[in-house]
């Protein structure tokens, strides 16, 4: 308990009284720790718990005190404490001196050539924290001894190109061909800048253990990559088994303003431990200098340290001083070897200085005159080690300076662009770039085949107590199965993932609520109502069937879809899916469709097949439950990057998601899936549609021949379009389906369209307000295809909010749009 009182405590030499002293300070040591290498913050507190004098004192001050501080008390297990304690208060390991000098020389020279070669040019410098290499170094060393043969790396842009050459091993001629800019032609419209990029290599640890390396690309939202970083770590330990957490380390390295200040990343540290989404654990690294962008540690940070988010989790906290390079080691390997016993994150928050601005073209004097009025003077780290260990660095760094000087060389007569990164082999079926009509495949299945995966869907152990619902809905199924009910797309979509999962596709599926599925739809794992213990059906097809993967996810958007986008990453022959709650919900993770989503392809060259499964439609539910943003996907539709489909019937549905998984052309899929309309008897689909060969694009108006007037929609309102024309017995009207927004399926819609030639008057309807929906990129397309037909549009008026949140006053807009798309004026 702290007391009140500053005075001195006396405490006496016994075996009892040691274990209080000591345990004062595992406690609260780090309070006192040495940390600012520039000791400008983090002065030490005045406690009087660590008052105390004596001996015991001493050696705990020196233990708890000195250039390490450890948060770890407040991990509840005692044995990860005692763990961590024995460790922290034996003596220090030897340490190889001389490999860490050579590292920080290579680290300090590298930036140095850079600087005067590129003055002015964007690098993010690592200098005043170059100790983060040697960190690395020990990190990855310790771990292929435990059993690591592959590290993903996270990292935002400080450092990045430093981590290539040193860590990665990269060569330094490939990083500064990026900044010559080599064959800019190549580049028109697409790529990215040098420290966004992605890079692959290779660390050979003293044992002589080779562990492949992976630094993921990373946009300028500096966090985003964390959950991105984790989903591939989590895919390639899958690919492992059951040895994948022993085989794989994921590591990510942040900056202290962001690791404070992002939400993503709390979100993401929040996934380390929960059922389908742990990776046993990872190595978190904070390049911490003690400022975010121009802000200061008290402008960005509400508490002591930049990692105190990560205190409301039971993991160990590290903080070390980046200018005591043994300590660093020390940490880091103590940080692995944990990680590997206790299977949790680690925290290293690792304290040193930046020697520049933000970037090399600021000027930080500007904004901290006194702070860098100190690292004007002050020597750089590999100096500061050197003379510690009683070496002279000339020698090293001349050879440093010589060795880059002929990579600058080499860089300067390269004619094209350095290839940084090499694809898995998991990836040489799979192509991207823009759609080809022979990328197609037969998605319809055979009526046996229906037959035999909905007897296993809707079968459960004898000894299995069904809820009463339930029992009923399986049989609903089963009846389905055989033909003699018309499937809903809960049905449609368990045989979708049925027929993939037996033929040896995994299914992975996550999202809010997504096991039963939001308006009880899916009911993909079963509750026994006696003892809740869990029934997944879709597991027990086959003996040989593929993993079927649904997962409740935490309240969250960006963490999750970016955790789903990285298994996409690492897994291309699975069908990854996050699903929201409601479709709009997506717009809290609009940082992972934006930043990797959409663009990976154009800036990086990266292909993913993620689905969003994003329900939408207008039923008086108000803004936040009627649309799913359609605008937004469109808007960012270029260059066949994405796929945006509205299937608006079962069998379309079942078609679409095995077209996705079974088509070797990989994009990202986003559906706009139904809530109302999920079990409508004008959506639901007969058996024989699911044998049909294909997805359809557009479904033509099949009913009416002759008709003056084509209504062209996607989804629920074109059945209430064709439900209110039979109630209104209209022979004239047809109505056509657009089921692919993008990639625009031109030909599919013109032949609809020219199916009916006396249709003059062509009338595109939504229920979207005119600033929204599809509406602005279909009408030019849609003129396009016209020719001198009248083009007409009917929809809400342009709106701030997507829908009035009065359910009266909704029916009352809906029967208005229906009367006016069905008028003949």
């Amino acid at each position: 308990m702290r007391t009140s009182s500053s005075e001195t405590i006396q405490i006496p030499s016994d075996p009892e009284s040691r274990e209080q002293v000591y345990d004062a300070f595992r406690r609260w040591g780090y309070l006192q720790a040495r940390l600012d290498p520039l000791q400008q913050y983090l002065p030490a507190e005045s406690l009087p718990e660590l008052a105390a004098t004596g001996e015991f004192a001493k050696q705990a001050r020196a233990l708890y005190c000195a250039t390490i501080g450890v948060e770890f008390m407040h991990i509840a297990d005692p044995e990860r404490r005692r763990w961590i304690a024995e460790r922290l208060e034996a003596a220090a390991p030897a340490a190889d001196s001389q490999r860490s000098l050579d590292l920080l020389v290579r680290a300090d020279i590298f930036e140095h050539v850079i600087q005067k070669r590129y003055l002015g040019t964007k690098r993010f410098s690592l200098e005043g924290i170059t100790a983060l290499i040697p960190l690395l170094d020990a990190v990855l060393n310790r771990a292929g001894d435990l059993g690591a043969e592959k590290s993903v790396l996270g990292m935002s842009h400080r450092g990045r190109l430093n981590v290539m050459v040193n860590t990665l091993g990269k060569s330094a001629a490939d990083i500064f061909s990026k900044f010559e800019d080599a064959d800019p032609r190549a580049s028109l419209g697409s790529g990215d800048v040098k420290y966004h990029v992605g890079a692959t290599g290779a660390f050979t640890t003293r044992g002589g253990k080779e562990v492949a390396l992976h630094l993921v690309s990373n946009p300028s939202h500096l966090e985003a990559v964390d959950p991105v970083a984790m989903g591939r770590a989590y895919a390639k330990q899958m690919r492992y088994g059951a040895e994948g957490r022993e085989r794989v380390l994921p590591i990510v390295i942040h900056g202290d303003a962001a690791f404070a200040g992002q939400g993503i990343w709390a979100e993401t540290i929040n996934l380390g431990s929960l059922e389908g989404y742990s990776v046993g654990g990872g190595i978190h690294i904070i390049a911490n200098n003690l400022i975010g962008f121009t802000a200061e540690p008290d402008e960005y940070n509400s508490s002591r340290f930049a990692s105190d988010l990560a205190r409301r989790l039971p993991v160990p906290i590290f903080h070390v001083n980046a200018e005591d390079i043994d300590a660093v080691v020390r940490v880091a390997t103590l940080a692995v070897e944990y990680r590997y016993r206790f299977h949790t994150d680690v925290v290293i928050d690792l304290i040193g200085y930046r020697r520049h601005g933000h970037s090399e073209v600021d000027d930080p004097t500007i904004t901290q005159p006194l702070r860098y009025a100190r690292i004007q003077n002050h020597p750089p780290l590999y100096e500061i080690f050197a003379q510690k260990i009683g070496v002279d660095p000339v020698t090293r760094v001349e050879q440093a300076e010589s060795e880059f000087e002929q990579e600058l060389k080499l860089a300067r007569q390269m004619k094209k662009k350095a290839r940084l990164a090499d694809l898995p082999e998991y990836w040489s079926h799979y192509k991207g770039g823009a759609y080809r009509a022979k990328y197609e495949v037969d998605t319809g299945i055979s009526a046996e085949e229906i037959h035999a995966i909905a007897d296993g869907l809707t079968a459960y152990p004898k000894d299995f107590h069904i809820h009463p619902k339930i029992a009923k809905l399986l049989e609903q199924r089963a009846e389905m199965g055989r033909g003699e009910r018309p499937l809903d797309y809960g049905m449609a979509e368990a045989v979708a993932f049925g027929s993939l999962l037996v033929k040896g596709t995994p299914v992975r599926l996550s999202g809010q609520d997504s096991q039963r599925g939001t308006f009880n739809q899916r009911h993909s794992v079963l509750i026994d109502v006696e003892n809740e213990k869990k029934f997944v059906p879709l597991n027990h097809l086959s003996l040989k069937q593929a993993g079927f993967e649904v997962y409740n996810s935490m309240l969250s958007e960006a963490g999750v879809m970016g955790f789903e986008y990285g298994i996409s990453r690492d897994y291309p022959e699975a069908l990854v899916m996050w699903e929201a709650q409601f479709g709009d919900f997506a717009n809290g993770a609009q940082i992972i469709i934006d930043q990797f989503l959409s663009s990976a392809e154009d800036k990086w060259g990266l292909l993913s097949g993620l689905v969003l499964l994003l329900p939408h439609g207008y039923e008086g539910q108000g803004p936040e439950h009627s649309s799913a943003r359609v605008e937004r996907y469109l808007q960012i539709a270029a260059r066949d990057n994405i796929q945006v489909c509205q299937p608006s019937t079962a069998a379309q549905y079942f078609h679409l998601l095995r077209r996705q998984a079974l088509r070797h052309w990989r994009k990202p899929l986003v559906v706009f899936t139904p809530k109302s309309m999920l079990r409508h008897p004008d959506a639901v689909s007969p058996l024989a549609d699911l044998t049909r060969p294909r997805f359809l694009n557009v479904l033509p108006e099949t009913e009416l021949q002759g008709v003056t007037r084509l209504l062209i929609c996607t989804g629920k309102i074109g059945h209430e379009l064709r439900m209110e024309r039979e109630k209104r017995k209209h022979s004239t009207t047809g109505i056509i389906f657009i089921e692919q927004l993008y990639p625009w399926p031109e030909q599919e819609l013109r032949a609809a369209i020219d199916a009916q030639p006396e249709a003059n008057d062509l009338v595109w309807v939504q229920e979207e307000p005119e600033n929204m929906g599809a509406y602005s990129f279909v009408l030019p397309r849609l003129r396009d295809l016209a020719f001198d037909r009248q083009v007409r549009s009917v929809k809400r008026s342009a709106a701030a909010s997507p829908a009035t949140g009065s359910a009266k006053a909704h029916a009352l807009e809906q029967k208005t749009l229906i009367d006016l798309a069905l008028s003949r004026a």
